[in-house]
């Protein structure tokens, strides 16, 4: 099963937009270091937009920059803006009643689901985007 990567992207993404400062980036360009295709990338920019994290201009002086300051902006509201759902599903048909374990798996998985997408959300709370701006410049550096 392959994991979903829109996190990752995301994150590559707004790190490249705090690196601009108020400088308006182009998909184009975008894609290109994250080694895409620029209609990924709008889409993409077009989550974190609704999600009020970048905004974007048309035309020829056009692009997208950051809406706020990256120490502002949070990965957990990075992962809420492109999460597709929780960490894992559970099965689309429901497990045979009359079997103990059929019986009460879901009520015990739901519960586990709950306890690691609130763990995720309080871990990615406590780093911002400038803190992971900064540990890819000193690694360039």
């Amino acid at each position: 099963m392959a994991a979903n990567s829109q996190f990752s992207m995301a994150v590559h993404v707004l790190a490249m937009l705090a690196g601009s400062r108020d400088e308006n980036v182009k998909s184009d360009r975008i894609a290109t270091s994250v080694n895409t295709n620029p209609v990924v990338i709008r889409r993409l920019l077009s989550q974190l937009s609704q999600a009020k994290l970048v905004v974007s201009q048309t035309g020829a002086t056009g692009g997208t920059r950051l809406a706020r300051c990256p120490n502002e902006i949070t990965l957990s509201e990075i992962y809420k803006a492109v999460s597709c759902g929780e960490v894992f599903a559970l099965r689309p048909t429901s497990p045979n009643k009359d079997c103990p374990v059929g019986r009460n798996i879901e009520a015990v998985l739901c519960n586990l689901q709950k306890e690691i997408d609130k763990s995720i959300d309080q871990k990615l709370a406590g780093y911002t985007l400038q803190s992971i701006f900064d540990e890819v410049a000193t690694k360039a550096a």
